[in-house]
């Protein structure tokens, strides 16, 4: 049997896909996955395509909304660092050469 293609997928249609393949669906990042609805799969375990037996376990994670985190997932630094790089502090605009007279 061959894994379905789950990634893109609503949690309920990804559940419903697994199940008619004779699946099971684990979602480790998510304990209340069985009431899960509008949430969509963004990554799968074994890829799609793969081959396994009959009543295999797929996993599935799901990306976070604004501000819930998670572990392995990018979250965005607040606030954010400056751009640019290192800028060296500058004296105030006058002469430029008035530091190394003193």
């Amino acid at each position: 049997m061959r894994v379905p293609r789950l990634v893109g997928l609503m949690a309920m249609d990804a559940r419903q896909t697994a199940r008619a393949r004779g699946l099971f669906l684990n979602a480790p990042d998510r304990p209340d996955f069985p009431r899960m609805v509008v949430d969509y799969v963004v990554r799968q375990y074994p890829q799609p395509g793969a081959e396994v037996p009959p009543d295999s376990m797929v996993y599935v994670w799901f990306d976070f909304g604004e501000g819930e985190g998670g572990g392995g997932m990018r979250e965005p630094r607040i606030p954010r660092p400056p751009t640019g790089g290192l800028q060296r502090e500058l004296g105030e605009p006058g002469d430029a050469f008035e530091m190394i007279d003193r």
